[in-house]
């Protein structure tokens, strides 16, 4: 059991570095499995969702070689089986990758149920509706889903996909396995965020012919091998610049986030802007700045390129200190609330009414033992960590190192009071 202990108080002031995008790693790594060669890959985030894709790919036969911090390189030739049962299946949602990734390799593919944060009712249907237009029977289990094509004479054939709801996993799981798929396949209503098109761009330097990646409509031409011996670079991390840009408004600090792409985050900063913090950007950074008091402002969250669920419980503590009433409107995720409890403990004054939260602003955050119950909702209380008065201790911080690579050491970088104990107790304190 490890805990953050935080005693806040303090801006956040100076300059840090984003990792890569998890997102995206979780993507592209499994997609390493369609390769007929080694790849490299560049920027891979060192945090606990990575490591466990890179254990289940180790298991399936492939060879991981950390080359450097940030750099793997990733030899697939050595996979002979299309099994991926492993525990570790479960204790990721992007998991789910290994079933486009298994189905275009080998045409079948055996694949434990997929895990994760729970954030409510996360169906896979998509994906299996997917599969299923490109010759794929199916036969799911409790535990497990099995795939195989219908015809012995046929491996995968492309096809028109339409997908009922804008999904992000189904979008890139369906562009992996079309990769592979004889003829041309459509998917239409993709989701747009920034990593999918980066798999996408990752499949491209492959050999693959995808097009349209970035708008709701997705062309995928197959094709019979994809080569290896490429080297490709992971963007960064869209939502770890936005947690780190929302805690420097949040604490009245000055401090500049850099490797990130700007653009990715201008729902964020429009936002922020209007909520009257200070903004300054460059070609590959952003800086915020204390320019006065704080206003409510009301948040929707939506797709890709509205403002991103995984923000919406860290802005969430920033509304809370602003001065007026806000509301958040959450459109994408089932059960996203779960933390406010926590941050109300700490002194925030939120009432739920189903997908909307009202925010009374100017709150003062006092210090309290608190618990993560998924990744992005343990950042929202690391922020208001940094903002309590007093000693403020975060349990169960194994789910934010699933996306954060060493949130800590960069907080404290920046002038935090922050540091992790690792314990057994399980205590409160």
């Amino acid at each position: 059991m490890s805990k953050f202990v935080i005693t806040g108080g303090k801006p956040l002031r100076g300059e840090v570095t984003v990792s890569g995008s998890k997102n995206a790693a979780v993507g592209i790594l499994p997609a390493v499995l369609l390769a007929d060669g080694p790849c490299i890959i560049e920027n891979v985030p060192n945090i606990s969702d990575v490591n466990v894709m890179l254990d289940i790919l180790c298991k399936l036969g492939a060879t991981c070689e950390r080359i450097s911090g940030d750099v793997i390189r990733i030899d697939p030739t050595g996979v002979t089986s299309y099994e991926a049962t492993f525990e570790e299946m479960a204790r990721l949602r992007g998991s789910y990758y290994f079933m486009g990734a298994l189905l275009g390799k080998f045409g079948k593919a055996v694949v434990a149920q997929p895990g994760g944060c729970q954030l409510g009712t996360r169906p896979i249907d998509q994906h299996l509706k997917g599969f299923q237009a490109l010759g794929v029977a199916i036969d799911e289990s409790y535990d497990r889903i099995c795939f195989n094509t219908k015809k012995e004479d046929a491996f995968l054939v492309g096809s028109n996909i339409y997908l009922d709801v804008v999904s992000v996993g189904a979008t890139i799981n369906l562009m992996i396995v079309a990769c592979k798929a004889v003829g041309q396949t459509v998917i239409e209503n993709c989701a747009r965020e920034p990593h999918v098109v980066d798999v996408a761009n990752f499949l491209n330097s492959m050999g693959a012919k995808i097009k349209g990646a970035g708008t709701d409509t997705i062309k995928i031409t197959g094709v019979p091998h994809m080569r290896g011996g490429i080297t490709y670079s992971i963007i960064p991390d869209q939502i770890e610049a936005g947690t780190f840009l929302i805690a420097g408004a949040a604490t009245g600090g000055d401090l500049t986030v850099r490797n990130l792409i700007p653009r990715h985050q201008e729902a964020l900063t429009a936002k922020l802007q209007e909520m009257n913090v200070g903004i300054e950007e460059g070609e590959d950074w952003i800086r915020v700045y204390h320019n006065g008091p704080l206003t409510a402002a009301q948040v929707k969250t939506s797709p890709y390129p509205g403002f991103p669920t995984d923000l919406q419980p860290q802005i969430s503590v920033l509304l809370s200190i602003a001065d007026g009433t806000s509301k958040v409107t959450e459109n994408v995720s089932d059960s996203r609330f779960h933390y406010i409890d926590e941050i109300k403990r700490m002194g925030a004054e939120i009432t739920v009414a189903g997908k909307m939260a009202l925010i009374s602003g100017k709150q003062r955050y006092r210090a309290a033992s608190v618990r993560c119950h998924d990744l992005r909702a343990g950042a929202a209380l690391v922020i208001a960590g940094l903002i309590a008065y007093g000693q403020t201790y975060i349990h169960d911080i194994h789910l934010i190192d699933r996306g954060y690579e060493n949130l800590e050491g960069k907080l404290a970088s920046l002038g935090a009071d922050i540091f992790r104990i690792v314990s057994n107790d399980g205590g409160e304190n």
